[in-house]
């Protein structure tokens, strides 16, 4: 019988924002005990020159993702509202970060 010691804090997922406007995207992952120590340690890890503007950090444990075998079901329908797909309109001139 095979015993473990997992003496590694909680997983937390990272995001960083790089400008206000822009979307959030994933930087990696953290240890931590607690949302202000996953913080923290995101900062340290991912933001140490001041390349964010904002961090946000969830629990791995909190995190569902779809199974790729369902993506007919998942993604086709929205195939059928042409006003999802902007292929009709026409950029604003000037328009920044869309």
């Amino acid at each position: 019988m095979k015993t473990t010691n997992d003496t590694q804090f909680d997983l937390w997922e990272v995001f960083i924002q790089s400008k206000p406007g822009l979307p959030h995207i994933h930087a990696g992952n953290v240890h931590a005990s607690d949302a202000k120590m996953a913080l923290q340690n995101a900062r340290d890890t991912y933001t140490r020159r001041g390349e964010g503007t904002s961090i946000w950090v969830v629990p791995s444990a909190n995190i569902r993702a779809s199974n790729p075998d369902d993506h007919e079901m998942l993604f086709d329908p929205s195939n059928e509202k042409m006003f999802r797909h902007p292929t009709f309109y026409t950029m604003p001139e000037g328009a920044k970060n869309i």
